[in-house]
């Protein structure tokens, strides 16, 4: 912080004002952003893993695993985000460390649930309370993940699903003609082509998850929105060296114009990977190409 920024009561103008951007709890507001794409480059794979596995079971030959598949993407799709949000976590925290306490405390006599608490011994807390602030940012980070995942890889899964059955029957009975197993012309045939027609599902999917992310701030993740609300609200002399109004406007209004901007560029991006996956496709886009060559 700038050497002028010792006495915030003397200062004026753009000299306040670069002195109350720089303060520590704004770069925590700007490394809130680092988190919000941290989180998308995590749980866009996995949520897509989720999803893959979730439609392979949904197809297979196999009954129970087929039940298994299309259970998880009709449950979770048809419950809440934000009750499945705050019901998993609560309940996924509590499961681990009711496993934890019957393996580390098994001479513990006091009942678990006690009302409305949960209390197990300390030794089966997740993360421990001796634990660093890192540990704690992490295992919160993780379960939000894991979360997100869960939820968006149900609809990526009935997205692929789709796809998998646009693919056309009769390629993959050329493909089994020619020799091929039905595990050989899944991966080599139906696989590949998938993608042109799962892609439009999958694209508006990740800009539903973009527009989720504010809900890492129910998760317990100091994310943007957390920040933006705390630093935005009124402040009083009494509590801060640099006391303000209202401007919980402004920050919102940030928040706004990186959302638009971030979205901006999602749209370009999948337009050019649309156009390259529609290479030599049978589809409309593929057909548009393959007449203006």
């Amino acid at each position: 912080m700038f050497s002028y920024c010792a006495d915030p009561a003397t200062l004026e103008g753009l000299q306040w004002l670069s002195c109350y951007l720089t303060t520590g709890k704004h770069l925590s507001f700007y490394a809130s952003f680092g988190t919000v794409l941290l989180l998308l480059a995590v749980t866009a794979p996995v949520s897509l893993g989720f999803g893959f596995a979730g439609a392979m079971a949904a197809r297979a030959r196999l009954t129970p695993l087929s039940w298994l598949g299309k259970g998880y993407i009709a449950i979770v799709r048809g419950v809440p985000d934000i009750a499945f949000f705050l019901f998993f976590v609560i309940a996924l925290d509590q499961g681990i460390e009711y496993l934890l306490h019957q393996v580390r405390c098994p001479d513990w006599t006091d009942p678990i649930r006690q009302g409305a608490d949960f209390v197990v011994c300390d030794s089966a807390k997740m993360p421990l309370n001796s634990s660093p602030q890192w540990i704690h940012e992490v295992y919160g980070f993780s379960l939000a993940v894991l979360t997100f995942a869960i939820v968006f890889g149900a609809f990526a899964g009935n997205v692929l699903q789709g796809a998998m059955n646009s693919v056309p029957r009769g390629q993959i009975e050329t493909a089994e003609a020619y020799g091929m197993t039905h595990r050989q012309a899944f991966w080599r045939i139906l696989v590949p082509q998938m993608w042109i027609y799962a892609l439009p599902g999958l694209s508006n999917l990740w800009m539903v998850l973009i527009k989720a992310t504010p809900l890492l701030f129910l998760l317990g993740v100091e994310d943007i929105v957390y920040w933006a609300r705390e630093l935005g609200a009124s402040k009083q002399a009494r509590f801060t060296d640099y006391p303000h109004g209202d401007w919980r406007m402004w920050y919102f209004l940030a928040l706004l114009i990186f959302y638009l901007a971030f979205t901006r560029v999602s749209e370009i991006v999948l337009d050019r990977l649309t156009l390259k996956l529609s290479h030599g496709q049978a589809t409309v886009g593929g057909e548009a190409q393959r007449k203006a060559a």
